[in-house]
């Protein structure tokens, strides 16, 4: 009989030296988000990203999910789980930029919000907030799209 030894792995999160700055504050609300995630205001591509926050709803870590084109960006996800299981994040925020300024949400930022929000719940993980970057930003939260949590 031929042995067979699949290789094995080691999972770790690696952190970056580069990357945008952020208030050591504690997040409170959509404009606390939005004022972080400014740079995203000048890029002429749709980027998705996400913050892992702590149980006080401070940052930990960020990540940058996708890049996309003009006017859309593909997320998946375990593209969005991956890094905040590394992270052992109690929560997240999503964030993503409109080029052309408008942050009203598609349809599809509707559609990912809704799958994102079920998928980090079968994990434990909240979702506070989704909050778009344009010339303004729009909070899915705000609107009352997410459901409000204490705790």
């Amino acid at each position: 009989m031929i042995e067979h030894r699949p290789p094995r792995w080691r999972v770790q999160l690696v952190r970056e030296l580069a990357g945008p700055s952020f208030p050591a504050t504690t997040i409170r609300a959509s404009t606390d988000v939005a004022q972080a995630f400014t740079f995203l205001r000048d890029r002429d591509r749709e980027e998705f990203w996400i913050a892992a926050v702590d149980q006080r709803h401070a940052i930990i870590g960020t990540h940058q999910a996708s890049v996309g084109s003009l006017s859309a960006s593909l997320v998946h996800p375990r593209e969005i789980l991956k890094p905040l299981v590394l992270a052992s994040a109690a929560a997240c925020i999503l964030v993503h930029n409109h080029p052309s300024g408008d942050p009203t949400p598609s349809p599809d930022d509707e559609a990912i919000t809704t799958r994102l929000i079920r998928a980090c719940a079968l994990l434990g993980i909240r979702v506070l907030d989704h909050v778009i970057v344009g010339a303004s930003h729009y909070s899915f939260a705000d609107a009352g799209k997410i459901p409000r949590q204490d705790g």
